[in-house]
């Protein structure tokens, strides 16, 4: 088992975090069923937005991605990209083009690490050149999500993972100013704990470290999170967030400085490195399993409550249970198709998360349901059914999450619902 590396309940961890806080206020509502996994596998190769990952299978929530190996003070630590600020770059290393990360160290240098590149030996003509990191994730502390009375907020908390005071998945070679999105999931040289997660990511489940790269080079094996972008269902990774409790919600490694990246409500504009993800605090809760196709259904789960009482938050990821494991079901704002410039060129890796809170009123009332794009959530805003927490008005709740969006479910996210009409809510 990991040893505990942060000690303490949830208000222990509570000072200077923002979820944390805003949860003392939220509360169970809603008891419609619903599931995200819908009967197909392996998604076709033309649903992935990030091209070099494989297999990535819609039921049993998860995709493969290429592993890079790479140094921290003599220590091998393993990691994975997904994203690039270059849009050349991007498309030579079959990752997804992010030019607004090249804002992020915008009044936080430390958000994005400077790495250097160490030589590859001249006798290995298909290894690649080892990455020296000057910081680097605690993978050792044990994952704990106790949930309290109405489920959300948590009874106990505590991330799986921590980064040091120099660790950001964002990374700049020096000399040059391309940043990268290139998370670490694992460190040693193994065996890799995939089972209760000591020297990997809460979301590895299984590592393959061979150095085969004639053939398909070390790969990693991650659990996926369901969510939505452009009412479409899409999968993506969870990696990072600057809050503890959402860090342990997602699974994701704690990264505190992070909340600083340009800028707080930061979405499309001029020296923004973020886009805006929405969550929900209080949304309908699944109370007994829907069958695995009941993706285009009414009334499906979402939020915070749900996930916390329902979404096998207690236990581990592992090969065996990732269909098992529900996610809060959150909504992207832009997904990077590179036939959509406009969703292509606003998307960033790293959301500016807005939490809403339906009203006493609109609970009530049964408004309360599965929201699925960013206009029709924003529309629920304007129409007085949700707030921001407590009662607070909706906007930025103050932290970061580094979710990368893997492959779209069904229909391509490229279009935004704008004609909801919200008073044929039932």
């Amino acid at each position: 088992m990991k040893r505990s590396a942060i000690h303490g309940t949830g208000a222990a961890l509570a000072a200077g975090a923002t979820i944390t806080s805003l949860a003392l206020a939220f509360a169970a509502s809603g008891t419609r069923a619903g599931a995200e996994a819908p009967a197909s596998n392996v998604l076709p190769k033309d649903h992935y937005s990030l091209e070099s990952a494989r297999d990535v299978d819609a039921a049993r929530q998860t995709a493969i991605l290429p592993l890079h190996r790479g140094v921290h003070n003599g220590q091998t630590v393993w990691f994975i990209m997904t994203d690039t600020s270059d849009m050349g770059l991007a498309r030579d290393l079959n990752i997804m083009p992010a030019p607004k990360l090249a804002n992020i160290a915008i009044g936080c240098p430390k958000c994005v690490q400077t790495v250097n590149l160490e030589p590859v030996p001249k006798d290995n003509k298909f290894a690649e050149a080892v990455v020296s990191f000057p910081g680097v994730p605690d993978f050792s502390p044990t994952r704990i999500w106790q949930p309290g009375a109405k489920g959300f907020p948590p009874a106990k908390f505590q991330p799986g993972a921590v980064g040091d005071a120099n660790y950001s998945p964002f990374i700049r070679i020096a000399g040059s100013d391309v940043v990268y999105n290139a998370p670490i999931v694992a460190v040693g040289n193994g065996p890799f704990d995939v089972i209760h997660h000591s020297n990997t990511q809460d979301h590895v489940v299984a590592m393959d470290t061979t150095l085969d790269y004639d053939k398909d080079g070390p790969e990693v094996t991650l659990q996926l999170a369901h969510g939505y972008d452009s009412s479409q269902p899409i999968l993506y990774l969870s990696t990072e967030s600057s809050d503890p409790v959402a860090a342990t919600l997602e699974r994701a490694t704690y990264v505190p400085l992070l909340a600083n990246a340009s800028f707080l409500g930061g979405d499309d504009f001029m020296g923004s490195a973020r886009e805006r993800i929405f969550a929900i605090a209080n949304g309908p809760r699944a109370s007994q399993a829907s069958p695995p196709n009941a993706a285009a259904q009414t009334g499906q789960p979402q939020g915070f409550t749900y996930v916390s009482l329902d979404g096998g938050l207690s236990s581990d990821a592992t090969v065996a249970n990732t269909a098992s494991i529900r996610t809060s079901n959150n909504i992207q704002g832009d997904f990077p198709i590179s036939s959509e410039p406009r969703h292509e060129f606003s998307y960033s890796p790293l959301w500016d998360v807005q939490v809403g809170e339906w009203t006493p009123q609109a609970v009530a009332q049964g408004k309360a349901r599965q929201l699925n794009d960013e206009n029709e959530m924003l529309a629920v805003v304007k129409a007085g059914l949700m707030t921001g927490p407590m009662g607070a008005k909706f906007g930025s709740a103050g932290f970061v999450v580094n979710c990368p969006p893997i492959a779209y479910i069904a229909g391509k996210p490229t279009k935004d619902t704008t004609d909801t009409d919200f008073q044929q809510i039932p």
